[in-house]
């Protein structure tokens, strides 16, 4: 798709596929990030870039549409977990539905021990309780059905976990209702200031259209709209639509405690969940935490089974107990590189405290 095209050709010297060693050049996006830094975002969605996109789209998207963009600062929105406040960013970001994962698996009165199978099941259906509904209500916050905060409220998140059957697989909607290319990285200074952020064209690298005189290519989040009438993500104008972009931070009476984030699309929260599950609910060391074989679910919508993908090394008795409960479960030949890698800080005082996800041979954790 992406061979030939000008917006990135630098990748391809001579037509050919770059080889592990090969040195990359390149000068123009080089020069449209020299010209923002100089200049600031009037560089870009007034400058060269702008008419690059333009000219690419062929109008769709417009002059206008481009100077009259602005980031928004917006509220995050938090839950209490383990005693501490997990925040994320609000809609139109999925972010909500790790911290709210481990607010249900809480309230289910999980046992203590991560290794026992109704640990997992109990976590399962805690993503399973909140997840089913997230293509309904997460949307452009001026058209997303819910207000931001009542996705974390207490009763709402109380009402799914009362909704989970200890023993079998649930089955979603019941009731709960509406109640009245990625990159992630994280960072934490010497004085506690700490930072989650996560970047993302979406998939693959971003789309097949590119800004060739700048030096990049768009990305295709747009994908996260449908052609559905009336639904809070319907093409239309001046909108954003769902993504999954999902990097939480932690307090403690104001003090950073953990910051955790990865990429994944839309299994970015079970993650997330399934790792601070072990080291902030169980208190497990990093290095476990990050180890132990993880599960995920690609398909969570109203009415979908309990799906899973579970990596090796869960005990042949924990996945017969699994599916005793229900759950449809098919076993990866190895660890799947796709699910992470998780980053994650730990803050206590002075000290950092970090372990890289092994799954990514690009991945790093530094502690100075």
């Amino acid at each position: 798709m992406y061979l030939g095209h000008p917006a990135v050709e630098e990748f391809y010297p001579g037509g050919e596929t770059v080889t592990e060693g090969t040195l990359i050049r390149r000068p123009r996006l080089a020069s449209t990030l020299t010209s923002i830094a100089e200049n600031g975002r009037d560089a870009f969605y007034l400058g060269r870039p702008a008419e690059d996109i333009v000219n690419e789209l062929s109008g769709i998207i417009t002059h206008d549409d481009l100077a009259g963009a602005r980031a928004d600062w917006v509220s995050p929105i938090d839950c209490r977990v383990a005693g501490i406040v997990a925040w994320t960013v609000p809609p139109n970001s999925q972010g909500y539905l790790g911290p709210a994962t481990l607010a249900v698996f809480e309230m289910t009165g999980p046992p203590n021990d991560p290794e026992d199978p109704e640990w997992l099941h109990l976590l399962i259906e805690a993503f399973r309780s909140v997840a089913w509904e997230r293509s309904d209500l997460v949307a452009d916050p001026d058209h997303a059905p819910l207000p931001p905060d009542l996705l974390l409220d207490t009763d709402r998140l109380r009402r799914a976990a009362a909704s989970i059957d200890r023993d079998r697989a649930g089955v979603w909607p019941q009731g709960l209702g509406r109640a009245s290319g990625t990159a992630y990285f994280c960072v934490v200074d010497s004085e506690g200031l700490a930072v989650s952020i996560i970047q993302s064209n979406y998939f693959g690298t971003g789309s097949a259209f590119g800004a060739a005189n700048s030096g990049f290519l768009l990305h295709n989040r747009g994908s996260g709209f449908t052609l559905t009438p009336g639904h809070p993500n319907e093409l239309l104008p001046r909108k954003r639509p769902l993504h999954t972009l999902s990097p939480t931070l932690w307090t403690d009476r104001d003090e950073t405690r953990w910051v955790i984030g990865t990429r994944g699309g839309t299994v970015q929260p079970q993650l997330v969940a399934q790792v601070a599950a072990r080291a902030v609910l169980a208190g497990q060391d990093l290095e476990v935490a990050q180890t132990s074989p993880r599960w995920t679910i690609e398909s969570f919508g109203p009415f979908s089974e309990p799906h899973l993908q579970v990596e090796p090394g869960i005990p042949t008795s924990t996945l017969q107990d699994l599916r005793s409960r229900g759950h449809v479960i098919d076993e990866m030949d190895a660890a799947q590189p796709g699910w992470g890698p998780v980053s994650i800080i730990e803050v206590d005082g002075d000290r950092r405290d970090t372990f890289a996800d092994p799954r990514v041979e690009t991945t790093s954790a530094i502690v100075f």
